[in-house]
Protein backbone atom coordinates (compact mmCIF):
# COMPACT_ATOMS: atom_id res chain seq x y z
CA UNK A 1 0.00 0.00 0.00
CA UNK A 2 2.87 2.38 0.81
CA UNK A 3 4.58 1.63 -2.52
CA UNK A 4 1.41 2.50 -4.46
CA UNK A 5 1.14 5.89 -2.72
CA UNK A 6 4.76 6.72 -3.51
CA UNK A 7 4.29 5.87 -7.17
CA UNK A 8 1.18 8.01 -7.41
CA UNK A 9 3.03 11.04 -5.93
CA UNK A 10 5.87 10.63 -8.44
CA UNK A 11 3.39 10.51 -11.31
CA UNK A 12 1.81 13.73 -10.08
CA UNK A 13 5.17 15.57 -9.78
CA UNK A 14 6.34 14.63 -13.30
CA UNK A 15 3.85 16.92 -15.18
CA UNK A 16 4.62 19.74 -12.77
CA UNK A 17 8.34 19.40 -13.44
CA UNK A 18 7.73 19.34 -17.19
CA UNK A 19 5.56 22.44 -16.98
CA UNK A 20 8.23 24.24 -14.96
CA UNK A 21 10.86 23.33 -17.55
CA UNK A 22 8.69 24.69 -20.35
CA UNK A 23 8.11 27.95 -18.47
CA UNK A 24 11.85 28.34 -17.89
CA UNK A 25 12.57 27.74 -21.57
CA UNK A 26 9.96 30.33 -22.57
CA UNK A 27 11.53 32.89 -20.24
CA UNK A 28 15.00 32.18 -21.65
CA UNK A 29 13.79 32.56 -25.21
CA UNK A 30 11.96 35.75 -24.33
CA UNK A 31 15.19 37.28 -23.04
CA UNK A 32 16.74 36.76 -26.48
CA UNK A 33 14.14 38.82 -28.32
CA UNK A 34 15.35 41.91 -30.19
CA UNK A 35 14.00 44.55 -32.52
CA UNK A 36 12.85 43.29 -35.91
CA UNK A 37 15.44 43.25 -38.68
CA UNK A 38 14.51 45.50 -41.58
CA UNK A 39 17.48 44.50 -43.73
CA UNK A 40 15.19 42.69 -46.15
CA UNK A 41 13.66 46.04 -47.04
CA UNK A 42 17.11 47.21 -48.18
CA UNK A 43 17.94 43.94 -49.93
CA UNK A 44 14.76 44.10 -52.01
CA UNK A 45 15.45 47.73 -52.97
CA UNK A 46 15.33 48.83 -56.66
CA UNK A 47 18.28 47.89 -58.86
CA UNK A 48 18.79 51.46 -60.12
CA UNK A 49 20.82 53.54 -57.65
CA UNK A 50 18.83 56.64 -58.63
CA UNK A 51 15.72 54.93 -57.31
CA UNK A 52 17.46 53.53 -54.22
CA UNK A 53 18.88 56.94 -53.32
CA UNK A 54 16.53 59.52 -54.89
CA UNK A 55 17.30 63.23 -54.77
CA UNK A 56 14.51 65.06 -52.98
CA UNK A 57 13.79 68.77 -53.39
CA UNK A 58 12.89 70.30 -50.02
CA UNK A 59 12.80 73.71 -48.34
CA UNK A 60 15.46 74.71 -45.85
CA UNK A 61 16.73 77.89 -44.16
CA UNK A 62 19.68 80.01 -45.22
CA UNK A 63 20.95 82.01 -42.26
CA UNK A 64 23.62 84.46 -41.13
CA UNK A 65 24.51 85.18 -37.50
CA UNK A 66 25.53 88.76 -36.65
CA UNK A 67 27.30 89.17 -33.29
CA UNK A 68 26.83 92.56 -31.66
CA UNK A 69 28.76 93.85 -28.66
CA UNK A 70 27.12 95.78 -25.85
CA UNK A 71 29.00 99.03 -26.53
CA UNK A 72 29.02 99.11 -30.33
CA UNK A 73 26.11 99.64 -32.67
CA UNK A 74 26.23 99.08 -36.39
CA UNK A 75 27.99 96.43 -38.43
CA UNK A 76 31.60 95.76 -39.22
CA UNK A 77 32.79 95.73 -42.84
CA UNK A 78 32.74 91.93 -42.91
CA UNK A 79 29.25 91.74 -41.39
CA UNK A 80 28.02 94.33 -43.86
CA UNK A 81 29.32 92.23 -46.76
CA UNK A 82 27.67 89.09 -45.36
CA UNK A 83 24.29 90.79 -45.00
CA UNK A 84 24.54 92.29 -48.50
CA UNK A 85 25.37 88.87 -49.95
CA UNK A 86 22.40 87.37 -48.12
CA UNK A 87 20.11 90.07 -49.49
CA UNK A 88 21.25 89.46 -53.06
CA UNK A 89 20.80 85.73 -52.66
CA UNK A 90 17.28 86.26 -51.34
CA UNK A 91 16.37 88.16 -54.52
CA UNK A 92 17.47 85.12 -56.54
CA UNK A 93 16.42 82.12 -54.46
CA UNK A 94 14.25 83.21 -51.53
CA UNK A 95 10.90 81.44 -51.16
CA UNK A 96 9.59 83.37 -48.16
CA UNK A 97 10.05 86.41 -45.97
CA UNK A 98 13.36 87.31 -44.35
CA UNK A 99 13.16 86.75 -40.59
CA UNK A 100 15.40 88.87 -38.36
CA UNK A 101 15.59 87.68 -34.75
CA UNK A 102 16.81 90.47 -32.45
CA UNK A 103 17.72 89.93 -28.76
CA UNK A 104 15.60 91.78 -26.19
CA UNK A 105 16.20 92.64 -22.52
CA UNK A 106 19.91 91.94 -22.83
CA UNK A 107 23.05 93.99 -22.25
CA UNK A 108 23.50 94.53 -25.99
CA UNK A 109 19.82 95.13 -26.80
CA UNK A 110 20.35 98.83 -27.61
CA UNK A 111 23.35 98.12 -29.84
CA UNK A 112 21.37 95.35 -31.53
CA UNK A 113 18.61 97.83 -32.42
CA UNK A 114 21.15 100.11 -34.08
CA UNK A 115 22.55 97.16 -36.02
CA UNK A 116 19.03 96.16 -37.02
CA UNK A 117 18.43 99.55 -38.65
CA UNK A 118 21.59 99.13 -40.70
CA UNK A 119 20.55 95.59 -41.72
CA UNK A 120 17.19 96.90 -42.88
CA UNK A 121 18.90 99.67 -44.87
CA UNK A 122 21.17 97.12 -46.60
CA UNK A 123 18.21 94.93 -47.56
CA UNK A 124 16.34 97.97 -48.90
CA UNK A 125 19.38 98.98 -50.99
CA UNK A 126 19.51 95.45 -52.46
CA UNK A 127 15.87 95.70 -53.57
CA UNK A 128 14.15 93.69 -50.82
CA UNK A 129 10.70 95.25 -50.15
CA UNK A 130 9.93 96.30 -46.57
CA UNK A 131 7.05 93.80 -46.36
CA UNK A 132 9.55 91.03 -47.10
CA UNK A 133 11.34 91.54 -43.76
CA UNK A 134 9.89 90.18 -40.51
CA UNK A 135 11.48 91.41 -37.26
CA UNK A 136 11.08 89.21 -34.20
CA UNK A 137 12.38 89.70 -30.64
CA UNK A 138 13.66 86.86 -28.52
CA UNK A 139 15.22 86.28 -25.12
CA UNK A 140 18.30 84.02 -25.12
CA UNK A 141 18.08 80.81 -23.08
CA UNK A 142 21.76 80.61 -22.13
CA UNK A 143 23.02 83.78 -20.37
CA UNK A 144 26.63 82.68 -20.86
CA UNK A 145 26.46 83.12 -24.64
CA UNK A 146 26.57 86.46 -26.40
CA UNK A 147 23.11 87.24 -27.84
CA UNK A 148 23.29 87.70 -31.61
CA UNK A 149 21.07 88.82 -34.45
CA UNK A 150 19.97 85.89 -36.60
CA UNK A 151 18.95 86.63 -40.19
CA UNK A 152 17.44 83.77 -42.19
CA UNK A 153 15.07 83.00 -45.03
CA UNK A 154 13.68 79.81 -46.63
CA UNK A 155 15.03 78.47 -49.92
CA UNK A 156 14.73 75.35 -52.05
CA UNK A 157 17.48 72.76 -51.67
CA UNK A 158 18.25 69.26 -52.91
CA UNK A 159 19.10 66.42 -50.54
CA UNK A 160 19.90 62.71 -50.83
CA UNK A 161 20.81 59.93 -48.44
CA UNK A 162 21.54 58.93 -45.77
CA UNK A 163 24.56 57.00 -46.98
CA UNK A 164 26.65 54.32 -45.29
CA UNK A 165 23.93 51.67 -44.93
CA UNK A 166 25.29 48.13 -45.44
CA UNK A 167 22.53 45.54 -44.98
CA UNK A 168 24.65 42.76 -46.55
CA UNK A 169 28.28 41.69 -46.71
CA UNK A 170 30.15 42.50 -49.91
CA UNK A 171 31.93 39.15 -50.08
CA UNK A 172 30.60 35.80 -51.28
CA UNK A 173 28.18 34.11 -48.91
CA UNK A 174 25.25 31.74 -49.20
CA UNK A 175 23.18 34.32 -47.31
CA UNK A 176 24.20 37.19 -49.62
CA UNK A 177 21.47 37.23 -52.25
CA UNK A 178 22.79 40.33 -54.01
CA UNK A 179 26.25 38.84 -54.50
CA UNK A 180 24.89 35.58 -55.92
CA UNK A 181 22.67 37.49 -58.37
CA UNK A 182 25.45 39.95 -59.32
CA UNK A 183 23.48 42.97 -58.11
CA UNK A 184 24.81 46.33 -56.97
CA UNK A 185 25.31 46.60 -53.23
CA UNK A 186 22.79 48.84 -51.51
CA UNK A 187 25.12 51.78 -50.74
CA UNK A 188 26.36 51.94 -54.35
CA UNK A 189 25.72 55.38 -55.91
CA UNK A 190 24.61 57.05 -52.68
CA UNK A 191 27.67 59.32 -52.39
CA UNK A 192 27.33 60.36 -56.04
CA UNK A 193 23.69 61.31 -55.54
CA UNK A 194 24.47 63.20 -52.34
CA UNK A 195 27.33 65.15 -53.96
CA UNK A 196 25.22 65.97 -57.01
CA UNK A 197 22.46 67.30 -54.75
CA UNK A 198 24.99 69.46 -52.88
CA UNK A 199 26.58 70.91 -56.04
CA UNK A 200 23.49 71.75 -58.09
CA UNK A 201 22.85 75.50 -58.16
CA UNK A 202 19.11 75.37 -58.72
CA UNK A 203 17.27 72.25 -57.50
CA UNK A 204 14.67 72.82 -60.24
CA UNK A 205 17.35 71.85 -62.80
CA UNK A 206 17.04 68.26 -61.55
CA UNK A 207 13.37 68.23 -62.55
CA UNK A 208 13.16 70.33 -65.71
CA UNK A 209 15.49 72.27 -68.05
CA UNK A 210 15.79 76.03 -67.97
CA UNK A 211 14.28 78.21 -70.66
CA UNK A 212 16.63 79.66 -73.27
CA UNK A 213 17.71 83.26 -72.81
CA UNK A 214 17.47 85.75 -75.71
CA UNK A 215 20.45 85.96 -78.03
CA UNK A 216 22.83 88.91 -77.79
CA UNK A 217 21.66 90.79 -80.87
CA UNK A 218 24.57 93.30 -81.35
CA UNK A 219 27.23 90.60 -81.34
CA UNK A 220 25.09 88.34 -83.50
CA UNK A 221 24.69 91.07 -86.13
CA UNK A 222 28.45 91.64 -86.31
CA UNK A 223 29.08 87.91 -86.85
CA UNK A 224 26.44 87.75 -89.62
CA UNK A 225 27.93 90.78 -91.40
CA UNK A 226 31.38 89.17 -91.42
CA UNK A 227 29.88 85.92 -92.68
CA UNK A 228 28.13 87.66 -95.58
CA UNK A 229 31.37 89.45 -96.56
CA UNK A 230 33.36 86.23 -96.42
CA UNK A 231 35.51 87.41 -93.50
CA UNK A 232 36.50 85.23 -90.56
CA UNK A 233 33.97 85.27 -87.75
CA UNK A 234 36.58 84.33 -85.13
CA UNK A 235 37.04 86.79 -82.29
CA UNK A 236 40.53 88.32 -82.06
CA UNK A 237 41.96 90.02 -78.99
CA UNK A 238 44.65 92.69 -79.36
CA UNK A 239 46.20 91.88 -75.97
CA UNK A 240 46.40 88.12 -76.57
CA UNK A 241 50.04 88.19 -77.76
CA UNK A 242 51.18 90.18 -74.73
CA UNK A 243 49.88 87.54 -72.38
CA UNK A 244 52.12 84.81 -73.84
CA UNK A 245 55.16 83.82 -71.81
CA UNK A 246 57.06 82.22 -74.68
CA UNK A 247 57.53 82.56 -78.44
CA UNK A 248 57.40 78.81 -78.98
CA UNK A 249 55.30 77.88 -81.98
CA UNK A 250 55.88 81.10 -83.95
Amino acid sequence: MTQTTSTTSADRKRPLALAGALVGLAVALGACQHSPDNSLAYIDAPADYRQRHPIAVTETDRSVVVFVGRSRGGLTAEQRAQVMGLARDWMREGTGAVAVDVPADTANARAAQESLREIQAIFAAAGVPPRGILVRKYRPDDPRQLPAIRVNYPKMTATAGPCGIWPEDLGPSIHNKSYLENKQYYNFGCANQRNLAAMVEDPADLVQPRAETPAYTPRRSIAFDKYRKGDSTATTYSEAEKAKLSDTGK
